[in-house]
């Protein structure tokens, strides 16, 4: 469960195993169940902040109504429409708000969550610089060409380095079968009502794909700008992909996703000449919600900067294996020396 975006638990299906509503409890526990919703059953919403006061008319039947005004200084034109001021649920303590929940309450939940969650990462983490893998975490809105982008990469590095997939969706296995064309292994996962890859669904596909020593993994998350932010899957970055048919202030409405990467895909880049977007904006956006991002300005389609990219992966997998060679000839180091003491003794 999820106290950002109220995601299902319990829905998640990994390729290969066989309606919940989700609650969450005061301990935060999650139980699901279903509910038969007749036409007379509503659900009470809380009540929002009204910038106006409400006037009472009495008819001479006996019958009441109601109005609101919306007033702007003492003279407001009576017929002008109510000021209505902004909502902003991001600046409570939980940043976010549940019906039900109150912010210290989602504050804990979502602590909770998050510590098991990077337990699990932990372990992911580990598995990966054990073995000398680069795994990537690739994030985006639904349409950004996340998958198309991943096909052309594969194509361009598979013939010189193993390589695994892990396709994340609501629904549907399309994804995982576009990357099996390439011929490299890959595995889908659908999360249901979820919104995003967690670690511990990673770890279980890790255990399925058994990626090679040294090879690149690669993990397509659920299209979603906001909860995947959240969630370390165990990669060693997270690369976000924004395309030039999304708006430049997508960056600004979207902080903690591009807060959180590490690198910034600015794809689709064949279609500038027929759009009106702004690259230098959209980049000065990036960079003023996070100043360190490496941006590559890509296309899938015509394949412009996509040699940048790919040798930026093959830098990431060469470090990779420096690291884990590095790894090992200390302990290798360690285990001689202890071996010395021993036969000093």
């Amino acid at each position: 469960m999820c106290t950002v975006c109220g995601c299902g638990a319990g829905e998640t299906r990994i390729e290969g195993d066989g309606h919940a509503h989700p609650h969450v409890h005061e301990d935060g526990t999650v139980h699901s169940h279903a509910h038969a919703h007749g036409g007379d059953h509503q659900h009470p919403h809380d009540a929002l902040p009204v910038a106006a006061h409400e006037h009472r008319h009495h008819h001479a039947d006996g019958s009441v109504h109601a109005h609101s005004h919306g007033h702007q200084g003492e003279h407001a034109h009576p017929h002008e429409p109510p000021a209505a001021a902004d909502l902003d649920y991001g600046n409570s303590p939980a940043r976010a708000h549940v019906p039900g929940l109150s912010p210290s309450r989602m504050v804990q939940i979502e602590q909770d969550i998050l510590a098991k969650n990077n337990a699990y990462a932990i372990a992911n983490r580990a598995h990966f610089d054990e073995l000398g893998i680069f795994a990537l975490n690739l994030v985006s809105s639904p349409g950004s060409g996340k998958t198309t982008l991943l096909v052309k990469t594969i194509e361009q590095l598979k013939a010189t380095r193993a390589i695994s997939v892990v396709e994340g969706d609501q629904q549907t296995s399309n994804d995982a079968e576009r990357i099996r064309a390439t011929g490299v292994a890959a595995l889908q996962i659908n999360t249901g009502k979820g919104c995003h890859l967690d670690a511990h669904m990673v770890g279980q596909a890790i255990e399925r794909l058994r990626p090679a020593d040294e090879s690149l993994f690669l993990i397509e998350n659920v299209g979603n700008l906001v909860c995947p932010a959240a969630f370390d899957l165990g990669e060693r970055h997270k690369v976000a992909i924004l395309s030039v048919t999304e708006g430049e202030d997508k960056p600004l409405k979207y902080p903690d996703m591009f807060a959180a990467a590490d690198v910034m895909l600015l794809n689709k880049c064949d279609l500038l000449p027929h759009l009106d977007f702004d690259v230098d904006l959209a980049e000065a956006n990036a960079r003023q919600v996070n100043p360190h991002l490496t941006i590559f300005r890509v296309s899938a389609r015509s394949g412009e900067g996509l040699s940048a990219w790919v040798a930026w992966i093959q830098a990431g997998l060469e470090a990779q294996r420096d690291k884990r060679a590095a790894t090992v000839a200390g302990l290798k180091a360690r285990i001689a020396e202890l071996e010395r003491k021993l036969a000093a003794q």
